[in-house]
């Protein structure tokens, strides 16, 4: 017994729309940030977006000074409105002066695993967010 007429044609558009996305290797995008304000020597945790890349076997890590972090957690492997993946990783961390925080990220469209430092925000620069989000508090 045969698929009924209606069902065929969306099995086929299905199928037509994964070959297409099937064929399309995206590179990921990579966004390194901290949670909250960044205070020297206080706890806050370091956030890797990975986002927009297909197909979805990747491997991204989180290092300290090289090494890999501690207590690092991985959300779901999700996707966007783009159909493209997209997976969030994380884990606290305690800023210091020199340490050296990277996001590493091997993708079959990158020849070698990429790497992507965290950069502490200038003094100047955290104390102008910390305004502008007080103004917009005060204004609410």
């Amino acid at each position: 017994m045969g698929l009924p007429g209606a069902m065929r044609g969306l099995v086929l558009v299905l199928v037509l729309v994964l070959a297409v996305l099937g064929g399309a290797d995206e590179a990921p995008k990579v966004d390194v940030y901290s949670r909250d304000l960044v205070t020297m020597g206080k706890e806050n945790t370091l956030n890797c977006f990975v986002s927009g890349f297909y197909p979805p076997k990747i491997e991204i890590s989180l290092l300290k000074n090289g090494e890999p972090m501690n207590n690092v957690k991985y959300t779901d492997l999700s996707f966007n409105d783009k159909w493209y993946f997209q997976r969030l990783v994380y884990a606290p961390f305690t800023p210091q002066k020199d340490d050296i925080y990277v996001c590493r990220v091997a993708h079959s469209t990158f020849k070698e695993p990429q790497s992507f430092q965290w950069g502490m925000p200038d003094r100047k620069h955290a104390d102008e967010q910390q305004q502008l989000s007080g103004s917009c508090t005060v204004g609410l």
